[in-house]
């Protein structure tokens, strides 16, 4: 996200300021990922409040908390993990109501029975099935345990609250706008990219001033930073990829199986070795363009910086070119180099060659692929000649 915040002479340090805030805002609000977060949310509130309105106005059911609690914790990121969790939150709440029935006609309210209530239901937690609710069952049979146990009548109606705040949730989560994590997945996509590129741009910029040891040192540190990023980015592909089953939209189908995100998140994994390695060889050098020569260390890092801003705008024609470029140099230094450093310089060109060879279909494909959304604060119009 780039914020550029105007700086005439004539602007004042609050329209300035006022300026920065709307275009944050505008940001903010052409954001499909937030709007995605904005519309989960409204949804789970929702859920909950017409699992309340069902439970205790239609239906006038005794203690209807259960409805909205079921509804909350049902209502998940993705319609798979809904329908999945929702299984789960019905068979953990069931234990739970029936467990804090029979441990409080065994025990009435006691200590003793809250002891044995926590201890059961944690250790039924330990059961694989149940394991991820097993504070639900603890907290449910809590719940249940202090606010009533005393008829059956009541047990079946705390079944029913969680029913309805079961299908309450699955319904609200498959019918509005069901969840599809494909802009937050393809967005982290692209961040690893335009990190990839602004390390090589960093690189080089380092190489023409002539870099220290330090300088070799932080660039392999932010390839490991990549390499987090990156793994961030596989788990989001994989959130995206479960987000697209038993999803009604269209737009689901190609997330299904995203052989093509996975293909690219491999490359940038080989650009990021790549550039690893280049770091590394060039850390194993002293005075880099005095050992080289200018007529290798020129071409070379005009060449890097090439690639790394191709890299980050997703150029895939300026890679292309940079790529001709470095074939033409190679068979120029074939002809005529017979320097001592020619292992490093071979070293260093397949390094770039194998860099702008990973990161050409990375930038054809440009992940992102999804247009702002057309809301935006109305800008103030200037005032006229008269201040009107």
């Amino acid at each position: 996200m780039r914020e550029n915040v105007r700086e005439s002479a004539g602007e004042k340090p609050g329209e300035r300021f006022g300026e920065w805030w709307r275009q944050r805002v505008d940001d903010r609000l052409g954001d499909p990922i937030w709007w995605n977060d904005v519309l989960q949310l409204a949804k789970t509130v929702l859920a909950a409040v017409a699992a309340w309105v069902i439970a205790a106005s239609v239906l006038d059911l005794p203690q209807p908390f259960l409805a909205p609690w079921a509804a909350l914790l049902v209502v998940h990121a993705t319609v798979y993990r809904t329908f999945s969790k929702g299984m789960q939150q019905v068979a953990a709440t069931v234990v739970a109501v029936v467990l804090a029935t029979l441990v409080g006609e065994a025990l009435g309210l006691s200590t003793g029975a809250i002891t044995l209530l926590l201890v059961v239901a944690l250790v039924l937690g330990s059961v694989p099935w149940l394991g991820a609710e097993a504070t639900t069952i603890a907290t449910t049979g809590l719940v249940v345990l202090t606010t009533g146990f005393e008829d059956d009548v009541m047990l079946v109606s705390r079944l029913l609250d969680t029913a309805i705040g079961v299908a309450v949730g699955l319904l609200v989560n498959v019918v509005v706008w069901p969840p599809l994590r494909r802009h937050t997945a393809a967005k982290s996509l692209d961040r690893v990219d335009d990190a990839i590129g602004e390390l090589l741009a960093d690189m080089a910029g380092g190489l023409g001033d002539g870099c220290q040891d330090e300088d070799v040192t932080g660039w392999i540190e932010r390839t490991r930073d990549i390499d987090k990023d990156l793994d961030h980015a596989w788990a989001l592909v994989r959130q995206a990829e479960e987000s697209a089953r038993m999803n009604p939209r269209r737009s689901a189908r190609s997330m299904k199986n995203p052989r093509e995100w996975h293909e690219l998140l491999r490359r940038m994994e080989q650009a990021v070795a790549e550039t690893r390695s280049l770091a590394r060889t060039l850390g194993g050098q002293q005075a880099h363009r005095e050992t080289w020569g200018e007529a290798f260390a020129d071409p070379w890092i005009s060449m890097l910086g090439d690639a790394g801003r191709a890299t980050s705008d997703a150029d895939p024609a300026a890679l292309l070119d940079v790529r001709r470029r470095l074939e033409a140099f190679t068979e120029e230094l074939r002809a005529t180099e017979r320097s001592p450093e020619w292992p490093v310089y071979g070293a260093l060109i397949i390094n770039l060659r194998n860099i702008i060879d990973a990161m050409d279909r990375v930038a054809e494909a440009n992940p992102i692929g999804s247009a702002r959304v057309p809301i935006r604060v109305p800008a103030r119009r200037p005032a006229g000649p008269g201040g009107a």
